[in-house]
């Protein structure tokens, strides 16, 4: 953050639905982390009950993430913060950060980024594909189906350019779980 912008790094739902102004999106990798569903969601993509799976920033030093950034005005940064807070920390299993992003133009900046808390009961970093693929065929919470999470992620993901096998294969394998 250099003052007059503060920038976010989005490797979910935020690249399909940020939920805050932004000036600039731009293509941007994060080191040190793997996108994966291993944060059960009770929320959002699933409830106590049933559990749903949303993406969350894996700590791997071998790895990184490719997503989106947004450079957010100075004066919505506030806003943007609290929303931010609101939407991404309602269980506390997310951790705000501040860390280093390199955007596709060469330029380095550094970003709120939401990473997964690996302490947390709703951590499961774990899990076999083909089980991520049952749970998030099945589930659903208060922001709707687990499976409109995983598709429009994978969807957007996709049309940006960006390669994540894992996903393209989740997302094969649950239309056909779902059929």
């Amino acid at each position: 953050m250099d003052g007059s912008c503060m920038w976010v790094f989005g490797y979910g739902s935020l690249i399909w639905n940020p939920g805050f102004p932004h000036d600039e999106t731009v293509l941007a990798t994060l080191p040190g982390y793997a996108r994966k569903f291993c944060m059960r969601s009770i929320h959002h993509r699933g409830t106590p009950e049933c559990p749903g799976l949303v993406l969350a920033l894996d700590p791997d030093g071998a790895s990184q993430c490719s997503g989106l950034a947004f450079s957010v005005p100075g004066a919505a940064q506030t806003d943007t913060l609290e929303r931010l807070r609101e939407r991404e920390l309602i269980s506390s299993a997310y951790l705000e950060r501040i860390l280093p992003i390199g955007l596709a133009d060469g330029r380095q900046v550094k970003a709120v980024v939401y990473v997964v808390d690996t302490g947390h009961a709703q951590y499961c970093g774990d899990l076999p594909l083909e089980e991520q693929a049952g749970i998030i065929a099945r589930a659903t919470g208060g922001r709707g189906p687990n499976t409109e999470y995983l598709f429009n992620t994978a969807a957007h993901l996709a049309g940006l350019g960006i390669e994540d096998s894992e996903l393209a294969w989740l997302a094969n394998r649950v239309r056909i779980l779902t059929k």
